[in-house]
Parts: C-alpha cells; structure tokens; sequence
C-alpha cells in the first residue's frame, strides 16, 4: 500500500539534511509506529510524506514515496490528502475562530462534491459522543482532550487511507490519553484506516501498532515487529526506561548509549 525508499530531506535549500535515506512500509489496514528522541526526524518523515515539508522550505532531495503504486513525492500537500494521506499534526492545530461542526467541515473540503456532510458528521460523532454536545461551541475554548477528539474527527471527514498522527496523547490527561488511543484503534478496525504513529509514551505506541522502526540522527537504525521491539535490552532501557532487571534506569549517564547501539553494527 505505502512506501517510503531511502528517502533524504533537506531544509534551508540543502544546508541542513535532517532525513538521511529512510526506508520504511505500512502494509493495508496496519498501525505502525516510528520511535525516536527530540531531534530524531520523526515529524519531519511525516511532513515529507504528507507534503507538507515544501511549506516550511524543506525538500525532498533523494528517494521516493510510493501509495498504491503511484509516485507521491512530488505531489504537493492538497493532492496527497485527496489522495487519502492525512496528517494530523501536533499541537492541535483547531481552527480556534470557529465552532466544533464548522472545524469537522472543513475536514470533509477534500472530498468536494462527493462528502455526505450529514453521514459523516454522524459518524464522527458515533466515535466521539462529546462532540456532538458541544459542536456549537468555539473550539479555542476546548480542552486539550477535546481538541485532539476534534481533529481526529476532522480527519475522518476526510475519509483518510492513511493517517498520519504526531504526538496525539502529548499535554493529555490520563482519562483522554486512553480514551484517544482506543478510538484510533476502533477507527483502524473499523474503518480499515492504516496509521503511522508517532508518540511519546514508547510503551503505549508499541501496545498499539503491530510493527515500530526505531529513527536516531535522520537514520532507521532498528525495525521489527512490537513485540520484539518490547523485548529489545536496548529499546528497554533507552525507550521503556527499564534496565533488564525490570528497575527504572537514570537518564543521567547517557553517553554509554551512543557506544552500545548493537543494531547499528
């Protein structure tokens, strides 16, 4: 279904190169996670994908993208989202002016003439009851829970293939950080939505998506299934936090990680 082929990218007309040769797939009706530090390329990978990244003067400057057989990476972002490639970035960028109903709208432009407003919003709200209460509401006055419901909601307006999601537990509480990861679940079961995930709580990624690949310096430097990767000494200590004796490791003395890494060599 998708793949991403030695992939380089480049801000600031090539003076940076933030993604070096990056390859990775998400077969049909998938979740699959990309684990990675700050800096890492995880959200810059997403931006090359979604073609987001020439916005923000990034380029493409090797490799390829391919979704059903066809050559993406040259398309520019509304084409690829027509395609059915949605990111949903973090942050929860809601249109903040406008209410609830109009945000899950605005989701369902991509579809033109071929959106049934009334069906979809429906079914938006059959995933995320609490919005239906609220969809006269101004959406800048929602909670961090409920805006990260409401663009998950706005993506699905859109019919996504694929979704691409950024960080979608980060600043959650508890209650909505489960509540979102069991809806995306729901949306990848029923709806046969595969995903790309990427999120800051390692363990719960790894519960969730059935494949991960591991991103340091712009480079996939580790890939296989979530339970090996659970099951990695390396991924334990550096992602989870556990030693092999199952204990919380200090972060403090972290430069014996850089001599370690076993799946580089």
């Amino acid at each position: 279904m998708f793949a991403v082929s030695d992939l380089e990218a480049t801000y600031m007309k090539g003076a940076v190169l933030v993604l070096r040769g990056v390859s990775l797939e998400i077969p049909p009706g998938s979740i699959i996670t990309v684990l990675g530090g700050n800096g890492a390329g995880k959200t810059t990978l997403l931006k090359a994908i979604s073609g987001l990244l020439y916005i923000e003067d990034g380029e493409i400057s090797y490799g390829t993208i391919h979704f059903d057989g066809k050559r993406i990476d040259k398309l520019n972002a509304q084409d690829i989202a027509k395609m059915g490639i949605i990111q949903i970035m973090e942050g929860r960028q809601v249109l903040e002016q406008l209410s609830v109903e109009q945000n899950l709208r605005a989701g369902a432009l991509v579809l033109g003439r071929k959106s049934n407003l009334k069906q979809d919003l429906e079914k938006v709200y059959t995933y995320f009851p609490a919005l239906k209460g609220l969809r006269k509401n101004v959406s800048g006055y929602l909670s961090g829970g409920e805006q990260q419901m409401l663009v998950i909601g706005r993506a699905l307006m859109s019919h996504p293939r694929l979704m691409l999601l950024d960080e979608p537990s980060m600043g959650l509480s508890p209650l909505f950080h489960e509540m979102i990861f069991k809806i995306v679940r729901n949306i990848n079961i029923k709806e046969g939505t595969s995903v790309l995930l990427i999120e800051q709580s390692a363990l719960e990624a790894l519960s969730l998506a059935e494949y991960g690949y591991v991103m340091e310096n712009g480079r996939i430097v580790l890939d296989g299934s979530s339970e090996k990767l659970r099951n990695n000494e390396d991924i334990k200590e550096f992602y989870l936090g556990l030693s092999s004796a199952g204990k919380r490791k200090s972060y403090k003395d972290i430069k014996h990680y850089k001599r370690r890494k076993r799946w580089v060599g």
